[in-house]
């Protein structure tokens, strides 16, 4: 890497952040988080789990960790790693603002919950097989009365009966009881049902812990590659557009892979007013941030060129560590609602690439601002049940730019000239009888208009003097001839 790139990557490393802003305490109720979710149904969501929710899409959150104990992400993560030195397995970083990744994934690939379930799951999370018969009466005598407590006097009536009686007949443990109105509440994520790789790492540099923030990336980027994810998505942002040359690989090994990555657009309130990288690398699919009525948010979105979708970024609502919840702001949001409709639309439709996942987003959003493509809401906003299903134009794949494209012309632009021996396979240069190549006849030093046009016009005005002079002489000799005469 040359002196130039290490200082571009600092500078970069020391401009990137989380892209979200907390905003209110957590709420007694999970079905309260539930309704405040309005894009759902704004966004076509809830008409699109009519034909998936995500099933078998695997999707990489590059951020601070995820808290999987999360009733709303129990099973939802699959693996991860930690690329920091200061995390554990892709968990939350303790040393930095651990809720951004749980927020995140909850957006992505929240499960949805019940409060009254998961307090019911919580009371027979013990093995009771072995318990004789007078000790499941005891036990089941206690856990009635529990679920009084929970759903009050008329519980028989809240919970799912055919549960209830499978789980007193089987004594096997647990089987969440839900109640029959409403068992889907708390935060879900737009694909419920594809499953989470967490990658934790640390936004500081110097790292006392590891890596610098751009080798953290590009391991993240290249770890998540490696471990079957279809998407990654990274909500964080900077405020340069360019990109260190340590990222091309990893970038590029997700693009040869067929990976999609979706990235934050960045927020104003964060000093990010244009789009930077990762969002600005070509293929990857930049979000920016519309509030509920769809007007670009003024504190949450960066604007620019590189924008190719929006989605819902305040206010939002998501899941913290520890079981809670609570309202946040920020592109960190609107990026996974874009990665979990794109796990949408490719279990939809498996045998797409992952350009053409992104040309069915793209083509399908409901067009805002300008005409074509607008520098703060892209194609415009995202419309995930038409991307699902809809009918899209033909794609063409030279509308989409691609980073081996971009390396190629700026990265790996320079033809290096040859050595001055050394002779090109198609020169038709016939080596001699010793194997040494025979001299090359040396070219004449090349000519232009300049190179002639001056002496010519001097030749020029030189024989039109002597000429002048000559007529001037010939003339005198006739006058002094007609005078002697």
């Amino acid at each position: 890497m040359t002196a130039g790139s290490r200082t571009l990557g600092a500078a970069l490393a020391a401009g990137l952040t989380f892209s979200g802003v907390i905003l209110a305490a957590p709420a007694a109720n999970a079905d309260e988080w539930r309704d405040l979710q309005y894009w759902l149904e704004d966004y076509g969501i809830t008409e699109a789990w009519e034909t998936t929710r995500g099933e078998g899409m695997t999707i990489a959150v590059i951020d601070t960790g995820v808290d999987s104990s999360h009733p709303t992400l129990s099973g939802a993560v699959v693996g991860g790693t930690d690329v920091s030195g200061a995390g554990d397995n892709g968990a939350p970083v303790d040393q930095i603002a651990t809720e951004h990744g749980t927020l995140v994934a909850s957006l992505a690939a929240g499960r949805g919950t019940s409060a009254e379930a998961t307090a019911v799951a919580e009371l027979v999370d013990e093995d009771l097989e072995d318990l004789d018969d007078d000790e499941w009466e005891d036990w089941w005598e206690d856990f009635e009365t529990s679920l009084e407590d929970i759903y009050g006097e008329g519980w028989q009536e809240e919970v799912d009966s055919d549960a209830l009686d499978e789980f007193q007949e089987s004594r096997t443990a647990p089987r969440a009881l839900t109640r029959d109105d409403d068992p889907d509440d708390g935060v879900v994520g737009v694909a419920p049902e594809a499953s989470i790789l967490s990658v934790s790492l640390l936004l500081q540099d110097p790292n006392p812990y590891g890596g610098g923030t751009e080798e953290q990336i590009a391991e993240a980027v290249t770890w998540a590659v490696d471990n079957g994810a279809d998407i990654i998505n990274m909500s964080l942002g900077s405020g340069f557009q360019e990109w260190s040359e340590a990222w091309d690989e990893a970038f590029l090994y997700a693009e040869q892979n067929d990976v999609l990555v979706v990235a934050a657009s960045g927020n104003r309130a964060s000093g990010h007013l244009s789009v930077g990288a990762p969002a600005t690398i070509p293929g990857v699919l930049a979000v920016a941030g519309v509030d509920e009525s769809r007007r670009i948010s003024e504190e949450s979105s960066s604007q620019g060129i590189a924008i190719g979708i929006a989605a819902a970024s305040e206010p939002l609502v998501g899941a913290m560590p520890g079981g809670d919840y609570v309202q946040w702001n920020g592109t960190s949001g609107a990026s996974p609602i874009v990665a979990g409709a794109a796990a949408l639309v490719w279990a939809a439709n498996p045998d797409l690439s992952a350009q053409q996942v992104k040309h069915r987003l793209l083509s399908t959003a409901d067009s805002q601002g300008a005409e074509g493509v607008d520098p703060e809401y892209g194609h415009g906003v995202l419309d995930v049940a038409e991307a699902v299903s809809g009918e899209v134009p033909a794609f063409e794949a030279a509308q989409y730019p691609t980073l081996a494209e971009w390396i190629r012309v700026h990265r790996r632009g320079e033809v290096e000239e040859p050595e001055q021996n050394e002779i090109p396979e198609d020169a038709g240069v016939v080596a001699g009888p010793e194997g040494e190549p025979r001299a090359m006849p040396q070219p004449g030093e090349p000519s232009t208009a300049q190179d002639w046009a001056g002496p010519v016009a001097l030749g020029a005005a030189a024989l039109l003097v002597i000429a002048v002079l000559a007529m001037a002489a010939i003339h005198l000799q006739l006058a002094r001839r007609q005078g002697e005469n």
